[in-house]
């Protein structure tokens, strides 16, 4: 994310059905990386086309993880496999230039697309417990 697309990605928007397993607009993520200096943000695109963003972390946690905060896709843009490409490239970028161990990540239970989405790169459940509302998924990085 740029001063020069910024605008443009407060315009993404999910689906009506998604907006209670997303319930939080771009336009959030983009204050709080300005306040949590380990939060950084990536724009996802499409050829030009803007089609979501990714938000990770660039400091681990207590326990040593790097967390992926939030990953969203454009209602227009989804079923594309974007988020899929996003998530692959940023595991990848992470391993290299945080050399991470472990990435977490987390979804609502009822958001069965997401579950599906990390359950296929290799985030595994933490625990049958939510943790703020959540499922905890922890991928391991060889």
């Amino acid at each position: 994310m740029s001063k020069e697309n910024w605008y443009d990605c407060t315009q993404l928007q999910v689906t009506a059905q998604q907006l209670h397993v997303f319930p939080a607009p771009v336009v959030y993520w983009i204050a709080e990386s300005k306040y949590m200096a380990e939060f950084s943000l990536l724009s996802i695109y499409s050829e030009e086309t803007l089609a979501g963003i990714i938000v990770f972390c660039t400091e681990p946690d207590e326990n040593g993880h790097y967390w992926i905060p939030a990953l969203m896709i454009d209602a227009k843009q989804q079923g594309n496999g974007y988020g899929k490409q996003a998530l692959i490239q940023l595991i990848a970028l992470m391993r290299q230039t945080l050399n991470c161990k472990t990435i977490m990540i987390g979804h609502r239970p009822e958001n069965h697309i997401a579950a599906h989405l990390y359950e296929s790169l290799g985030f595994h459940k933490v625990s049958d417990e939510l943790i703020d509302g959540e499922i905890v998924r922890l991928l391991r990085i060889s």
